[in-house]
């Protein structure tokens, strides 16, 4: 196993180096999202199912996700983020070969629930994010930001790619190339990313679960435990806001006539200004603290998700998506401040996959009822009606926790700890 990093490397030459390895592998590891997002259509037409059946995929995918994080999140608070990745690369390679030949709707879901997204995607998100949270102190938020930004990388880049892949070959064959590629790719650059934590040198909290490992009373009136539930069930509620525009849009697309390769071109402007959210929300968020920053994105997700409603045009769908990357991008990595902000840094891998694991709970959530409620209206009309409403259960809590909670930004922190 490798040694502990000393603390003198934190944010080094190769702190930078590894922030930007982990990019590209969080770029790569969240193939198995997008391009289930893509072959959608198809698989509704192939396997005769309903809109709702055929975005079942995607929310096992997600369900897989969310629970496969908590338990990479405990191993990378023990073992470092190194086993992890090699885990996450061979299990995308097995996935992805294992839906290419499926034979029914089930089948095909529990290939990406199990081994694209359990074993797979869970790998590659929460664990760098709290790894990098510890490689950097003045430049947290940006570092953090920078590292999110690698899953809307991806997100850019995998929905085309797909959709032409898909065209040229059929998506069974795409499935199998994409497998290969991931392992191919993902198992050189984890080798850079072997050594462990700087925390490791550093001693434990003086007072394991205490909000802040300084001050116990930071959290007025708030325990640890009723914190963090508060941060999931918002995690929660934005992402069912945010899976609908990400999961549906190719499919609306094809449902107004313009045909899935504009969806997947929307999709991937979408998730590419998401990458711009993501960076700006760094920048401001090591200056205004987590949850400040978190406000402001929902907020304005909400607002972005209220002009999908009348935009029925090309060129409105294109605008108003990628507004929507705009103000969204920044949201969950926002989660990933707070928990570093408000708890103690022993303490990071296994809480962050915990909030990270309720936003993907709210992907999959917000994916499979979008499509119940197109099956039961014929329309997304009343799907994008019900992503405000959750939207703003976010803002309400986010909004009482800026109440309760003193400010605290990165830089406040560093001096702390």
């Amino acid at each position: 196993m490798s040694q502990p990093t000393p603390a003198t490397e934190i944010e080094s030459p190769y702190a930078w180096l590894r922030l930007a390895a982990s990019v590209v592998l969080m770029s790569i590891g969240g193939a198995g999202m997008y391009a289930v997002m893509v072959v959608l259509p198809t698989l509704q037409t192939e396997f005769h199912t309903a809109r709702a059946g055929a975005s079942f995929p995607f929310t096992a995918t997600m369900l897989g996700f969310a629970a496969g994080g908590l338990m990479m999140g405990r191993l990378v608070d023990r073992w470092g983020v190194f086993p992890t990745l090699i885990c996450g690369a061979l299990a995308q390679l097995l996935g992805f070969t294992l839906a290419a030949h499926s034979e029914t709707a089930g089948q095909f879901a529990w290939c990406q629930a199990v081994f694209i997204g359990f074993f797979g995607c869970s790998a590659t998100f929460s664990p760098l994010l709290s790894d990098i949270s510890h490689w950097f102190t003045r430049r947290r938020g940006i570092a953090v930001a920078i590292c999110a930004s690698g899953n809307y990388v991806g997100g850019a880049f995998w929905p085309p790619l797909t959709q032409q892949l898909v065209a040229a070959h059929g998506w069974r064959t795409t499935y199998e190339m994409i497998g290969v590629a991931c392992a191919a790719s993902m198992i050189p650059i984890a080798f850079l990313l072997r050594r462990r934590s700087p925390i490791a040198h550093q001693p434990p909290p003086r007072r394991v679960g205490t909000v802040d490992p300084v001050s116990p009373d930071l959290a007025v009136g708030l325990s640890p435990g009723v914190l963090q539930a508060l941060l999931c069930l918002a995690g929660v509620a934005c992402c069912v806001a945010m899976s609908m525009p990400q999961v549906h849009l190719v499919a609306l697309c094809g449902d107004l006539g313009f045909g899935a390769a504009h969806g997947a071109q929307m999709l991937s402007l979408m998730l590419g200004c998401g990458i711009i959210s993501r960076l700006a929300s760094g920048f401001v968020a090591d200056r205004i603290g987590g949850l400040r920053t978190l406000i402001v994105g929902s907020t304005l997700q909400g607002l972005a998700l209220m002009l999908f409603l009348p935009a029925n045009g090309l060129v409105s769908l294109y605008v108003v998506s990628a507004l929507f990357g705009l103000f969204q991008g920044g949201i969950v990595p926002s989660y990933a401040i707070v928990i570093r902000e408000y708890f103690p840094a022993a303490q990071a891998g296994a809480r962050v996959a915990m909030v990270v694991t309720a936003t993907l709970l709210g992907m999959a959530l917000g994916g499979w009822m979008s499509g119940v409620i197109y099956d039961y209206t014929g329309n997304y009309t009343g799907a994008f009606l019900n992503g405000v409403g959750w939207n703003l259960l976010n803002v309400a809590i986010i909004s009482f926790l800026l109440l309760r909670l003193p400010a605290r930004g990165s830089r406040a922190v560093f001096a702390a700890i």
